[in-house]
């Protein structure tokens, strides 16, 4: 007996098409074409599969500030006020971390968000306690920061607040261009070396960015999200990542575009694939690019050691090899052409006041 089955079919406005089993379930199911000519109808009306609904669940953390031990992380304390992001970024290695939810790393990821509500009160206790010692604090590392929900709950803000008002140190990266209204808070911020920026531009295709990152802002709203940032006087940067074999091959144009926005820091990283992510990248290119599918993962391996991903502390972030090289070599030269990362003055730990939190005046 042969079983055909269905063909995943993108949905409009998500990353991915389907829910891929996370790696700590024990049944897996998938769905097949029952015979009665379902499919074909269905093609032959130009009917597109329906786009599930945003879920967010409110969540009472126990902990705001996480503790970063990588030795290829520039930043030892993050925070993220959600988990998921509805950005739905294909290449989000970010994804995985949904399996631990009992979710899935696919559709759920961007679908069934986690709201942690009290972020902010969490956060304010730990800013308190006296072992606290200020470092810079990296919000929006795992999961989006203004990725849309933010609009609403706000949570974002809630923190900016309080470090605001802390005189806290801390650097975003992100895709949103939600964070132009936190602008008030940013920019004194910035000229007192306690904020900075990173957005992140992958492409400045549109048509490949309403793939790669559907719900993300469109790539030229994040170079005008870059402008008003730099000239509100926030130290601003932009993310090139991931670079991609064979997909987005513009990052010179970016990087030029971002400097004439007024950006002045600059960073990249390559694709990664762990756990669920490479099925589900894979599945991804079978959709929009199969003529190059098998190219861009060759690629990819030839970066990883013969892998679709090495978590190896060493080369996961930059990857190794020809391939990987002459993409250090590109964004090297065109930074220094153009006058990225020439200066970069760290930002300032000493301003921290805790007891501005608790209502007090400071004596000194």
């Amino acid at each position: 007996m042969t079983t055909v089955r269905i063909p995943v079919q993108a949905i409009k406005g998500r990353g991915v098409a389907q829910q891929t089993p996370h790696r700590f379930e024990r049944d897996t199911r998938a769905a097949f074409d029952d015979g009665w000519g379902t499919l074909d109808d269905a093609a032959a009306a130009g009917e597109e599969a329906p786009a599930p609904a945003t879920q967010v669940t409110l969540e009472d953390a126990k902990s705001a500030i996480t503790h970063n031990d990588s030795p290829d992380i520039g930043f030892n304390l993050g925070l993220n006020p959600y988990r998921g992001c509805e950005h739905g970024c294909v290449y989000c290695y970010a994804r995985p971390t949904h399996s631990y939810l009992n979710l899935s790393p696919g559709l759920d990821f961007e679908t069934r968000l986690v709201a942690k509500r009290n972020i902010a009160e969490v956060l304010r206790a730990e800013l308190l306690r006296p072992a606290y010692a200020p470092d810079l604090l990296a919000i929006g590392t795992v999961t989006d920061a203004y990725q849309p929900i933010e609009r609403g709950l706000r949570l974002t803000r809630q923190v900016l607040e309080l470090l605001h008002t802390a005189h806290h140190p801390l650097a975003m990266v992100t895709k949103g261009s939600g964070v132009e209204r936190d602008i008030d808070l940013l920019a004194p911020m910035g000229r007192q070396r306690l904020a900075a920026v990173y957005v992140t531009i992958t492409t400045l295709d549109p048509a490949l960015a309403r793939i790669l990152e559907p719900r993300a802002a469109a790539p030229h709203r994040r170079l005008s999200t870059i402008r008003t940032l730099a000239e509100a006087g926030v130290p601003t940067g932009v993310s090139v990542s991931p670079q991609i074999p064979f997909i987005n091959d513009d990052m010179e144009q970016v990087l030029e575009a971002a400097f004439e926005a007024g950006a002045r820091r600059a960073f990249y990283q390559v694709l990664r694939l762990p756990w669920e992510l490479s099925p589900m990248f894979r599945q991804w290119l079978e959709q929009h690019y199969p003529d190059r599918a098998a190219r861009v993962m060759a690629r990819v391996q030839d970066m990883r050691g013969g892998k679709d991903y090495d978590a190896d502390f060493a080369t996961r972030m930059k990857g190794q090899g020809i391939w990987a090289d002459l993409l250090r070599q590109r964004f090297v030269k065109t930074c220094d052409r153009l006058g990225f990362n020439r200066t970069r003055e760290p930002l300032d730990t000493t301003q921290f006041r805790p007891a501005a939190l608790r209502g007090q005046g400071d004596l000194f």
